[in-house]
């Protein structure tokens, strides 16, 4: 069984999540509606750290996709950092390292916000 957790801290005007472990078909809701009641209380500055996640799978890439679109829609932003080679490569191979603002590390996603 695929096991996500979710670290959540906040500053100033945005938020970070950290996402550890797998996102899969059977994990994606967790992140899907952590989003989504961030964005929903009017947070429109989000980073999501995925230095801790093992896996992504396409569920999970909609997931961001859907959180993209949303925050763009709002004029809002959604960083991505700390890929793995392995997570980068799915990025990659899905074409998503075009779309999203990817950053190395948590501190040079903050630089940009």
């Amino acid at each position: 069984m695929s096991t996500l957790t979710l670290k959540e801290t906040n500053e100033n005007q945005f938020t970070c999540i950290d996402v550890i472990g797998r996102l899969d078909t059977s994990t994606c809701s967790q992140l899907e509606e952590k989003l989504n009641a961030i964005i929903n209380d009017g947070i429109l500055k989000i980073i999501v750290d995925l230095s801790e996640m093992q896996y992504v799978s396409s569920s999970g890439l909609r997931v961001f996709l859907m959180t993209l679109k949303k925050t763009k829609a709002m004029n809002g932003k959604f960083y991505l950092c700390g890929l793995n080679p392995s997570v980068n490569a799915i990025f990659e191979i899905a074409g998503f390292t075009s779309i999203f603002n990817i950053f190395d590390n948590k501190e040079n996603a903050l630089k940009q916000l």
